[in-house]
């Protein structure tokens, strides 16, 4: 249930930016591009190709982005995908789950939250395709696998492209998240 989930990312997150600085006595870094802003940059005016120290933020307000494909798809979508992607603005994070290593997908800024659109609405197209399940996805390993949110009941499913859902993962986001502890940046 997104009333959980909010605190337990915000947990999460709060952990992935202690182990970084505890870790690495800085907090994550990003190749500056002046071209691909985000408001999580933390450094001071910083140079194209610079590297620039970054940390998630909380998007103020959130993006109504999901509103938007839920009227165009005409279903309603899952609310926990809702919060995932609308509580902060992020890069990628690295994780590490019982089943493995794995990067949780976030977005950078408007225009990403953008492509993330396009991605799900392609997506779910291919699923009513295959008269399967809708799933939305939120996080990948780096093999050809991602870890999807089933938008019917928020059980949480290890999925190939173009296939059924494999193994599930988690009851619900909230319950996955709480199996995940946060790698820090370049962290093996």
């Amino acid at each position: 249930m997104t009333s959980e989930l909010a605190p337990l990312l915000d947990a999460f997150v709060n952990r992935y930016i202690e182990e970084n600085q505890a870790q690495a006595g800085e907090l994550p870094c990003h190749t500056f591009d002046p071209d691909w802003p985000s408001p999580c940059i933390i450094t001071e005016a910083p140079q194209p190709g610079q590297r620039a120290h970054w940390r998630p933020v909380r998007q103020q307000p959130a993006s109504d982005m999901f509103e938007r494909l839920s009227e165009a798809l005409e279903i309603t979508l899952h609310p926990d995908i809702k919060t995932w992607y609308t509580r902060y603005w992020s890069d990628p994070i690295a994780a590490r789950h019982p089943e493995g290593e794995l990067t949780l997908l976030f977005c950078w800024n408007e225009e990403d939250m953008e492509r993330l659109r396009g991605n799900l609405l392609g997506h779910i197209m291919a699923k009513d395709k295959q008269r399967q399940p809708v799933t939305l996805f939120f996080a990948c390993t780096d093999g050809d696998e991602f870890m999807t949110l089933d938008n019917s009941n928020g059980s949480l499913w290890l999925e190939r492209p173009g296939r059924k859902p494999i193994k599930q993962l988690a009851s619900t986001l909230s319950e996955f998240l709480q199996q995940l502890t946060p790698l820090v940046d370049g962290e093996p």
